[in-house]
């Protein structure tokens, strides 16, 4: 994990509202109206900018080439388990 800058104190505010501090902002290039992602692992709350995530998930099927349709993978699959069901 890559870490920066120092951690920094957060307070809850009314509401639940959460200020980035400045610094932080800087070091991710945050600027108002970005949209970020939050998502809780163990103990800890990730932010995470929408564009990274999506990065991350392009990376993690960029070995499936693009003529492989995944949803009609799915639905076939999907489909021959009902047929064995039927027939089990």
């Amino acid at each position: 994990m890559e870490r920066h800058a120092q951690p920094a104190r957060v307070t809850v505010g009314p509401q639940g509202r959460l200020v980035i501090p400045a610094e932080l902002r800087r070091e991710m290039s945050l600027s108002s109206g970005d949209v970020l992602l939050a998502a809780v692992e163990g103990q800890r709350l990730v932010l995470e900018k929408r564009e990274a995530v999506l990065e991350r998930v392009k990376r993690r099927f960029s070995h499936i080439s693009p003529d492989v349709n995944l949803a009609d993978e799915l639905i076939a699959e999907r489909r021959a388990e009902a047929r064995r069901e039927e027939e089990g």
